[in-house]
């Protein structure tokens, strides 16, 4: 069965194609994605603007043009936090809907949690140990732990990369009041919802998934030799705080010049380099390693085992 899943996210909107077969690697068969940054687009009433409800509709339209392309046997629609949350969300997923011809499955934070960690999980496999699972979205940041397949701990709260942004940093670059402002909100945040994780037993295997961490290690971590020919990335807590100061003195043009910060992340990344430091001090973990498969991949084998 050839399997679409559009993932409607904070900051993108993405189609991507595979092969589905129970037990099966989910590799892509194509893969198709818009650039929204839709925190941007939000009004001081919680709405989506209408410009940022025409970006999403033309990313719609892209996403099922290219699932006509490959014809795609089987779609699944997520979405994410922005439209969960915006005030005009369920016009706006109706409105989706309709271009794209399938249901939208609207994710609550703890079930983006829990996909996310299916993945890193059959990713890294049973050897991993107890592992916790670290995603910072552009609207929302999302931790799990767990033994199984299934996370003992799924949490998701409000300090994705996007929102902080848009919240504390509004000067390219900001300034150092505004950075510590940020600092002390998401420390303030992590105090009252991490009781549960740091109930459960130690981790033995830290990752962590999305493209703000990514971008973070390919800046200040290290690549790790491994089997097969999938790049690997570490980060120690240490490398990404002697990165974050810098990158908050340095204007958002001027950061695409350094390795792994793309033109669509500068503008977020320094409110997510506090939020990804902030969360590795919260949970004292000294080094992630950087998970290539997150929420689309965790719905794909959700799928996979249903078949």
């Amino acid at each position: 069965m050839r399997l679409g899943v559009l993932d409607i996210g904070s900051n993108t909107v993405h189609m991507l194609v595979v092969d589905a077969e129970r037990g099966a690697r989910p590799d892509p068969a194509a893969s198709g994605r818009s650039v929204v940054r839709l925190m941007r687009y939000l009004q001081p009433d919680g709405s989506i603007s209408a410009e940022g409800v025409a970006a999403l509709l033309e990313a719609a339209d892209k996403a099922a043009a290219l699932a006509r392309e490959y014809e795609v046997e089987e779609s699944l629609a997520l979405a994410t936090s922005a439209l969960r949350e915006a005030s005009n969300g369920a016009e706006v997923l109706a409105a989706i809907e309709e271009r794209v011809g399938v249901p939208i499955e609207v994710l609550s934070g703890p079930e983006e949690a829990r996909l996310t960690f299916l993945a890193a999980r059959r990713w890294h496999g049973w050897a991993s140990g107890r592992l916790m699972v670290l995603d910072i979205g552009g609207g929302s940041l999302e931790i799990a732990s767990g033994l199984d397949e299934e996370p003992d701990v799924a949490v998701s709260v409000p300090l994705g990369a996007g929102r902080m942004t848009i919240e504390f940093l509004p000067d390219d670059p900001p300034s150092a009041k505004q950075v510590a402002a940020l600092r002390a909100h998401v420390r303030e945040v992590l105090a009252g919802a991490l009781g549960e994780v740091k109930r459960l037993p130690r981790a033995d295997h830290v990752v962590a998934t999305s493209k703000t961490f990514r971008s973070l290690a390919r800046l200040a971590g290290m690549k790790v030799a491994v089997v097969g020919p999938e790049e690997r990335w570490r980060m120690e807590r240490s490398q990404l705080s002697d990165w974050v100061p810098r990158l908050a003195r340095i204007p958002a043009t001027g950061r695409t010049e350094l390795p792994g910060i793309t033109a669509e992340r500068t503008y977020q990344i320094v409110a997510g380099g506090v939020v990804a430091e902030e969360t590795m001090k919260a949970l004292k973990v000294a080094e992630v390693e950087i998970c290539p498969w997150a929420l689309r991949e965790g719905a794909i084998l959700r799928r996979l085992d249903q078949i």
